[in-house]
C-alpha cells in the first residue's frame, strides 16, 4: 500500500531549529503559505512536501543537505520508521519492519533483497512524483546513519547508488554510483550485526498502535486513489485487468465496481486517467520512444496507445513531446 501524502511530525520544528534555518524563508522559496505547517496538519500532499524539501535544500545548499540530514538522525525523534528500526534485533529485521510501516512516513516503497553475501535495499517513489535529488540522496544516507546509530559501529555500505550520484564518500565511506533507483547495499555481516538498541518488549507494546495507524491510513484513502496506486505498479508488467487490481486490494471485482461507482467513477475511467498521466510524464521527462512508452502503459500494440493518446489530448505523442521541450 502506498499513500499519497507525507507525515508532518513535530520533529520538523527541531530540524529547522537544529539547522538554524528560518522556516519562513524556506516556505517562501517553496512558494508555500507562511502558515503551511499549520494548514497541512498531520499529513501533506506529495507535491507540497517535495517543494518544502527543495526550498530547504536551496536554502542550505543542495550538496550539503543529504549529509546534514543523515547526521541529524536521533533516537529521541519518535518516528514510526526509526522506532520500528531501532527496536529490531538487527538491520535485516529493521528493513523488514520499516518496509511494512513506511507508508506512515510517506509514499515510498522499500524493496529488500537478502542473500548469503549481502542485503540490498531499493527505495522507490511514485513514478509521477520523483523526489527532489537531495531527498533521494538523503534517504540513502539515512540508512547508513541508522545502522551506525543502532550498532554503535562505524560500519559502511558496500554499495550505494542513485539516478543522481552525489559526493558522499566522506560520510558513507564509499562513492555513490549511478543507478536507475536509489539503493544501498550492506554486507551480510553488517546486516546481521546486533542492534544495541534492540528492545523486543517495547516493540510488542507499540506494534499494535502502528498497525492501527496503518489500517486507518489505508481506510482513509479513496477507492479511486487505491486503484490508481495499484495500476501504477501493474501497468509496466502489462497487467491492467480489473480482477488483478481487485485481488491486490483484497476485494472482489463486483465490490470494487460498486465502490468506484459510489465515488462517481469507473475502473476504465481511472485506468485511462492513470495512463494519460503516465504518458504525459514519460513524454515530457524522458526520451523514451513512443513504442516503449506504450509498453510501459500496458498496451500490447503501439497503435492502440497512439489512438488513445489522441483521444485524451487531441494531439500525437510526438507533438506533445515537442511542445513540452519548447
Amino acid at each position: 500500500m502506498r499513500t499519497s501524502t507525507y507525515a508532518i511530525p513535530s520533529r520538523w520544528r527541531l530540524i529547522f531549529r537544529d539547522l538554524n534555518v528560518p522556516v519562513q524563508r524556506v516556505l517562501r522559496r517553496a512558494d508555500l503559505p507562511a502558515d503551511w505547517f499549520h494548514q497541512v496538519g498531520p499529513r501533506a500532499p506529495i507535491s507540497e512536501f517535495h517543494r518544502m524539501w527543495q526550498g530547504l535544500a536551496e536554502e542550505l545548499g543542495e550538496e550539503q543537505v543529504p549529509q546534514m540530514m543523515a547526521e541529524m538522525v536521533r533516537i529521541e525523534w519518535f518516528d514510526p520508521a526509526l522506532f520500528a528500526a531501532t527496536c529490531s534485533p538487527d538491520l535485516n529485521h529493521a528493513l523488514s519492519r520499516i518496509a511494512r510501516y513506511k507508508p506512515l512516513v510517506g509514499p515510498i516503497r522499500l524493496a529488500v533483497e537478502q542473500s548469503e553475501h549481502q542485503t540490498r535495499l531499493t527505495i522507490r517513489w511514485p513514478v509521477l512524483h520523483p523526489p527532489p535529488v537531495s531527498m533521494g540522496q538523503a534517504e540513502v544516507l539515512w540508512w547508513v546513519a541508522l545502522a551506525r546509530l543502532a550498532t554503535r559501529s562505524p560500519l559502511r555500505p558496500i554499495h550505494i547508488a542513485g539516478p543522481h550520484p552525489a559526493n558522499v564518500a566522506a560520510f558513507a565511506g564509499v562513492e555513490m554510483q549511478e543507478g536507475a533507483d536509489w539503493s544501498v547495499t550492506f554486507s551480510a555481516l553488517d546486516a546481521a550485526r546486533p542492534f544495541l538498541t534492540a528492545h523486543e518488549g517495547m516493540w510488542q507494546f507499540f506494534e499494535p498502535e502502528l498497525r492501527r495507524r496503518l489500517s486507518a491510513l489505508t481506510e482513509s484513502a479513496t477507492t479511486r486513489e487505491r486503484v490508481r496506486a495499484t495500476l501504477l505498479e501493474l501497468l509496466p508488467a502489462g497487467d491492467v485487468a480489473m480482477t488483478t487490481v481487485a485481488r491486490r486490494l483484497c476485494t472482489s471485482k463486483r465490490t470494487l465496481q460498486r465502490r468506484l461507482s459510489a465515488e462517481g467513477t469507473t475502473f476504465q475511467i481511472v485506468l485511462n486517467e492513470t495512463r494519460e498521466a503516465l504518458a504525459r510524464h514519460y513524454l515530457s521527462s524522458s526520451q523514451l520512444p513512443a513504442a516503449e512508452i506504450s509498453f510501459l502503459l500496458g498496451y500490447a500494440d503501439p497503435n492502440s496507445f497512439y489512438r488513445a493518446f489522441q483521444s485524451w489530448t487531441g494531439t500525437t505523442p510526438e507533438a506533445h513531446r515537442a511542445r513540452a521541450a519548447s
